[in-house]
C-alpha cells in the first residue's frame, strides 16, 4: 500500500521488486485491496497552475442546523466544481470548503454568485492560502 501510494503507476513487476514477492502473488494481493476497498482508485496529481487554479481558500460555512438545510447545501456542492474538497465538521464552522479557483475575483464572483446563494448558509469567512507547507502524500501505511 505504501508503494503505490507513493506512485500509483508502478508496474505489477517493479512493485513486487520493491515488496520482495513474486509478481503473481503481488497482484493477487493488489486485487484483493482493491476488491475489499482499501485501495478506492488511481489517479494522477495535476498542478493546480497547470489548469488555472492555483488560487486556493479555506472556507468555513455555518448551515441552519436543520435536516433540510444540511442535505441542501450538501447537494448544492456537488454542483460546484471550484469546490474541491468539503467536509461536514462536529461543532463550529458546521463545514470546511476547499476551494480552488484562478484569482481573487474569481473567487469573489463565486462567493457572491454561489456560496452565498445556497439555501440555508448562515455564515461565510474565507482564509486565503498563503502557501502550502505540506502536500497530501497519502496516509501513513504502519504494520504491527
Amino acid at each position: 500500500m505504501r508503494e503505490l501510494q507513493a506512485d500509483g503507476r508502478l508496474s505489477n513487476q517493479e512493485l513486487a521488486q520493491r515488496v520482495g514477492l513474486t509478481p503473481s502473488p503481488c497482484m493477487r494481493r493488489v486485487r484483493q485491496l482493491e476488491q475489499d476497498g482499501v485501495i478506492q482508485g488511481y489517479r494522477a496529481v495535476i498542478s493546480p497552475e497547470a489548469v488555472d487554479r492555483g488560487f486556493e481558500v479555506l472556507v468555513s460555512v455555518e448551515v441552519r442546523r436543520d435536516r433540510e438545510a444540511v442535505e441542501a447545501f450538501e447537494a448544492a456542492l456537488q454542483d460546484i466544481p471550484d469546490v474541491i474538497e468539503a467536509y461536514r465538521l462536529f461543532g463550529s464552522p458546521g463545514c470546511l470548503l476547499r476551494i480552488a479557483v484562478a484569482d481573487l475575483r474569481a473567487y469573489e464572483r463565486l462567493w457572491i454568485e454561489k456560496l452565498t446563494a445556497l439555501t440555508g448558509i448562515t455564515e461565510v469567512n474565507s482564509q486565503i492560502i498563503m502557501k502550502r507547507i505540506k502536500e497530501p502524500n497519502g496516509l501513513p501505511v504502519d504494520f504491527r
